[in-house]
């Protein structure tokens, strides 16, 4: 691990909505955002595409998706909750490999070069899909997967359900890394964000940044403008997206990346 701290900034959900796009883009151009993940079953996914032809310093990675939306291998709906995929995942219903192959060809037949993998709804702790993710990883040559487990927050207001989640989520930390080094995939050495999902305001994001360790982390945000698409998705951060947007643009959270010593960084540039 390097003595020094280097920070990727990714926003998930990039084709989700169109005002969902135009605030990562803003994110980026702005402010502190410097990658970000596609939805290849997102509603807005040519536009999402558009602009990231448009905009060639925006890191792209691949958001694999197991849960709502349709299926980019059939067509049919997706499990619309975890517990739902789950179940589906017991009775052998759901082409895991399949459906995360043809989203990652999709990305790729649309002229992008993806550095990057994650899931929606992070189902890859799921050690089937898991399992999936890193084949995918290793046959595509798109190594960079993301560990969502959070670093401790011990500063933060963090909500004891979440922080319990959080820590349930870490009992499964050993096989996960056991499984991406047997199919040589690398991941940041930390990772910020699920606690503060949906919470995310400037303060918070200035009390994180004081205590980002040594080392590379990712911060999983997820940005946005709340239009009336997004208004009309089926997803809980609405206003919330807004709120990260005005926080990653924040003049005084560029100032606290100089104060801490913290350089951002892509997946491409580590």
């Amino acid at each position: 691990m390097t003595a020094r701290k280097q920070l990727v900034v990714n926003a998930d959900d990039f084709g989700f909505t169109p005002d969902v796009n135009r605030g990562i883009v803003e994110a980026h151009a702005r402010g502190i955002l410097t990658a970000t993940t596609l939805m290849a079953n997102g509603a807005a996914f040519e536009d999402a595409v558009r602009l990231a032809r448009q905009t060639p310093s925006l890191d792209i990675g691949c958001h694999l998706v197991l849960v709502s939306g349709r299926s980019v291998l059939t067509g049919k709906p997706l499990p619309l909750t975890v517990p739902a995929l789950l179940a589906a995942m017991a009775r052998r219903e759901v082409r895991i490999y399949d459906e995360f192959s043809a989203q990652v060809r999709k990305i790729l037949d649309a002229g992008l070069a993806p550095t990057h993998l994650d899931t929606h709804k992070h189902t890859h702790l799921a050690p089937p899909v898991l399992d999936a993710v890193a084949r995918i990883a290793q046959e595509s040559g798109i190594r960079w997967v993301r560990r969502p487990f959070d670093f401790p927050l011990n500063g933060q207001r963090i909500p004891p359900a979440k922080k319990l989640v959080s820590n349930i989520l870490g009992l499964l930390r050993r096989r996960f890394h056991r499984v991406l080094a047997r199919r040589g995939c690398r991941t940041t050495d930390h990772f910020a964000g699920f606690q503060i999902t949906g919470r995310f305001r400037t303060a918070e994001l200035l009390e994180l940044l004081a205590v980002v360790p040594a080392g590379s982390t990712e911060l999983m945000c997820h940005p946005g403008h709340c239009g009336p698409a997004l208004r009309a998705a089926r997803t809980r951060l609405k206003e919330s997206r807004e709120a990260e947007l005005e926080a990653l643009t924040a003049p005084e959270v560029r100032e606290a990346l100089g104060r801490h010593g913290i350089e951002l960084v892509n997946y491409a540039a580590l």
